[in-house]
C-alpha cells in the first residue's frame, strides 16, 4: 500500500493533480474495468448456461448479473469517496457513514439476488412441468416464492436499520403498540390478507381453475391469485377483480375438478306408442353401455317416467369420460341422435305438444239438428 501511495503522489506531481483526485480516479477507472470485464465473461457464461437442460443454473446465472454490476460500482464508489477532503473540516469525509451505506448496499444486493432467484425458480418448477407433461399446482408455487421472498425483504430491512444505527428492537415494540390502530383502521385489507392465505392453505381453486361464484354471479377461469384479490377472467373475456375476503363467506363451485360430465334428459313418445317402450328403453341402455364415451362404471339409467300431457316419457342418465366442454356437446350430440334413430327403428315417433278434442253427440238431441235445418228449408 506504502508504494501505491508513493507512486500515485509522484504522478500526482508529474500531472499537476491533487493526490486524492488522481486516487479518486484510478479507483472508479478501476471499477469500470472491471465491471467491463465482468460483463463480456458473463455474456461468454450465459450462452453456455442458455444451451444446457439444466434450468436451476439459469434460475441463479440470470438472478446475479444485475446484482453483480450494482455490488461492483457500489463499492468502487464508496471506495472512491472516502478518499474526498471534506471542506468543512480539511479532512475526510465521514469514514463510518461511507462504509454503513456500504454495508447497507451490499445487503440490498444480496437480498436483490436472493429474492430474483426464487422468483426464477418458480418460473422453472412451471416451465419444467409444462415441458415434461405434468400437472403443478401454480398456486402453491407462487404462495411459497412470495412468503420466501417477502420474509427475505423483511430481514433485510430490519438487518439494514440495525447496520444504520436505529433500535430496531424499540422500532419492533412501537409496531406492536401502532398494530392495533393499524389492525381497526384497515380491517377490510387484513381480512381480504386472511383470505388469500385462506385460499392458499385451502386451496379451492387454482390459477387456470373454472369457478363460479353463485352469490355473486361471477364465472370465469382464474387468472392470478394476489394477497388482496383474485383476478377471474370471464367468458366474455372481460376481468373481474375479487376481494380474497369473499372466498372466506362465499361457496366457490370448481367445475374445473369435476371426474365427468352428467348427460340428463327426458325423451317423449306418442301415447300410441306406448306399446313400444319397453324395447325402446332397452334398446337405448344398450347403445349407452356399449359407447366409447360414455363410463358405465357411473350411474346409467335408462327408465319410463311418468305419463305427460301430450307424450309417456322416458329419461336417460349417464356421465361422459370427457369432462371437456366443447367435446362433452359432441358427445351429448352423438348420444341423443342414436336415440333418436332408435325411436325411428321401432316404428315410434317423438312427441310433440298436441291437443284431441272429442266431440260426444247428446241422444235426447241427436236429431234436433237436422229437424230445425228441415224447417228452415221449408219455409
Amino acid at each position: 500500500m506504502e508504494m501505491i501511495g508513493s507512486w500515485v503522489e509522484a504522478l500526482a506531481a508529474a500531472s499537476g493533480l491533487k493526490p486524492w483526485a488522481l486516487s479518486v480516479f484510478l479507483v472508479v477507472l478501476t471499477a469500470l474495468l472491471i465491471d467491463y470485464i465482468q460483463r463480456r465473461v458473463l455474456k461468454r457464461v450465459g450462452g453456455f448456461v442458455s444451451k444446457t437442460e439444466n434450468l436451476w443454473d439459469d434460475a441463479i446465472f440470470y438472478a446475479a448479473v444485475r446484482p453483480l454490476t450494482f455490488l461492483i460500482w457500489l463499492v468502487g464508489i464508496t471506495l472512491a469517496s472516502q478518499l474526498i477532503p471534506a471542506r468543512e473540516e480539511g479532512g475526510l469525509l465521514d469514514t463510518e457513514l461511507i462504509t454503513r451505506v456500504r454495508q447497507v448496499g451490499i445487503l440490498y444486493a444480496i437480498a436483490w439476488m436472493a429474492i430474483s432467484i426464487i422468483k426464477n425458480i418458480e418460473n422453472n418448477i412451471v416451465e419444467k412441468a409444462r415441458r415434461e407433461g405434468r400437472v403443478v399446482d401454480q398456486t402453491t408455487v407462487h404462495a411459497l416464492g412470495r412468503v420466501v421472498r417477502i420474509t427475505i425483504a423483511v430481514t433485510a430491512l430490519l438487518v439494514a436499520l440495525d447496520t444504520l444505527g436505529f433500535n430496531v428492537a424499540g422500532l419492533l415494540a412501537a409496531g406492536g403498540i401502532g398494530g392495533l390502530a393499524i389492525g381497526l383502521a384497515a380491517k377490510d385489507l387484513l381480512a381480504n390478507f386472511f383470505g388469500g392465505v385462506t385460499v392458499f392453505i385451502d386451496r379451492p381453486f387454482s390459477i387456470g381453475d373454472w369457478i363460479l361464484l353463485n352469490e355473486k354471479g361471477i364465472e370465469g377461469v382464474v387468472e392470478d391469485i394476489g394477497w388482496r384479490q383474485t383476478t377471474i377472467r370471464k367468458f366474455d373475456k372481460r376481468p373481474v377483480y375479487v376481494p380474497n375476503a369473499v372466498f372466506t363467506t362465499a361457496s366457490v363451485e370448481n367445475p374445473s375438478r369435476m371426474t365427468n360430465r352428467r348427460i340428463y334428459e327426458t325423451i317423449g313418445l306418442r301415447y300410441d306408442d306406448i306399446g313400444r317402450m319397453k324395447a325402446i328403453t332397452d334398446a337405448v341402455r344398450d347403445m349407452l353401455v356399449g359407447h366409447p364415451e360414455i363410463d358405465e362404471q357411473q350411474t346409467l339409467m335408462v327408465q319410463f317416467n311418468a305419463f305427460a300431457e301430450s307424450s309417456v316419457d322416458f329419461f336417460i342418465y349417464c356421465m361422459t369420460h370427457t369432462v371437456v366442454w366443447q367435446r362433452y356437446h359432441e358427445v351429448k350430440q352423438d348420444v341423443l341422435l342414436k336415440i333418436a334413430d332408435i325411436v325411428a327403428q321401432h316404428g315410434a315417433t317423438i312427441a310433440y305438444p298436441t291437443r284431441t278434442l272429442k266431440m260426444d253427440v247428446i241422444p235426447e238431441f241427436a236429431g234436433l239438428g237436422d229437424a230445425s235445418i228441415g224447417a228452415e228449408n221449408k219455409e
